[in-house]
């Protein structure tokens, strides 16, 4: 038999359907919910933002998202993201209005700044037409002023002589150059990798890291769990355990020492992962659920502190975690080294 081969159904598949692909559950949304993935956009794409503020809905002055590199706001340097969910591309009928109420602004306020860069984001993009006029800024100019010279074309109707005139000056001042737009899957190439991508488009999610360090020197904030591990060598081993440096002379202690921080390290790898990868909280739902795996083993009678740790590390590396999407890139160091960062939120202790 020849040509491809049937992909076989998987249990995800099953319980979920096909995958949507990310352009078209952008498209899927309503005008709010685009409005906030714009934001989580503009979030993740500039580190320079000291902020980033949604102003959608009426009265946004032409403005639905602003990211400001300082804290001067529309004052200082910003940047203006107009979100437009529509079920067709953006023409120029649309661009105009924008345009006009980014100038209106500025007019208004003497304060504020017009902004360096201004972009029209649409699930569908932008017209051809719309698109030759962005790429060229003296035709999109030259545009705007031949509408805004139209007594009887929308929105400039409005204008009296005196606003239409204040227009007409700071428009032939202004370098249009400011205005573009940005296309769905280059918003989508920008989120991937993000908390955002995970949480509204699905895995895999990026490749993890292996760079984690072991400082040589115990660190501050090593402290709890590290007494914690402390008292159990010495409740093991009384005569030869008091303190790290002996544990550095102790041939049983030294190396089940050792495995425990790099087990801890490892786990604060992947909190950092987490952080850059999923949305808040998925790091620690991940530590409730090997809380709740091992904190029956915690519990039950031991013969001393070391056998109890012992124990509850071989719980978190059998307990069966379904739900976290952090398991999907979970290995059983990182199990250890969570139960060490319990030991050192006090959540769990090794000797009663």
């Amino acid at each position: 038999m020849s040509g491809e081969q049937p992909v076989p159904l998987t249990v995800d598949r099953l319980q979920r359907g096909p995958r949507m692909r990310p352009n078209a559950i952008l498209a899927s949304y309503h005008d709010k919910e685009w409005e906030t993935f714009i934001e989580e956009w503009a979030a993740a794409r500039d580190s320079d933002y000291v902020s980033v503020r949604r102003f959608g809905g009426s009265g946004d002055r032409g403005v639905d998202i602003a990211g400001f590199n300082s804290d001067r706001g529309f004052e200082g340097e910003w940047d203006g993201f107009q979100a437009k969910h529509y079920a067709t591309s953006l023409g120029p009928s649309s661009a105009w209005p924008e345009i006009l109420k980014v100038l209106l602004l500025t007019i208004d306020t003497p304060s504020y700044t017009l902004p360096r860069k201004y972009y029209f984001l649409a699930p569908k993009g932008v017209t051809t037409k719309l698109a030759h006029l962005l790429e060229s800024p003296t035709e999109l100019r030259a545009g705007f002023l031949l509408q805004l010279d139209e007594p009887s074309s929308e929105p400039f109707r409005k204008l009296n002589a005196e606003r239409r005139a204040a227009v007409r000056e700071l428009a032939a001042d202004t370098d249009f150059s400011l205005f573009s737009s940005y296309e769905a899957a280059r918003l989508v190439d920008d989120v991937r990798g993000t908390p955002t991508f995970a949480e509204r488009f699905g895995g895999p999610l990026p490749d993890r890291s292996r760079g984690w360090h072991v400082p040589p020197i115990v660190q501050i904030r090593e402290a709890v769990y590290v007494e914690a591990l402390l008292e159990a060598y010495r409740e093991k081993y009384p005569e030869e355990i008091s303190d790290i440096a002996s544990v550095s002379d102790h041939e049983a202690s030294r190396p089940h020492f050792n495995r425990q921080r790099e087990a801890f390290f490892r786990a604060e790898s992947l909190r950092e992962f987490a952080r850059d990868s999923v949305p808040a909280g998925t790091y620690e739902g991940l530590q409730e659920e090997i809380f709740e795996a091992v904190i029956e083993t915690v519990e039950s009678d031991h013969t001393d502190g070391l056998s109890r740790l012992r124990s509850v590390l071989d719980a978190a590396i059998q307990a069966q975690l379904t739900s976290n999407a952090l398991i999907t890139v979970l290995e059983p160091g990182d199990r250890k080294g969570v139960c060490h960062q319990l030991a050192n939120g006090s959540r769990v202790k090794w000797v009663r």
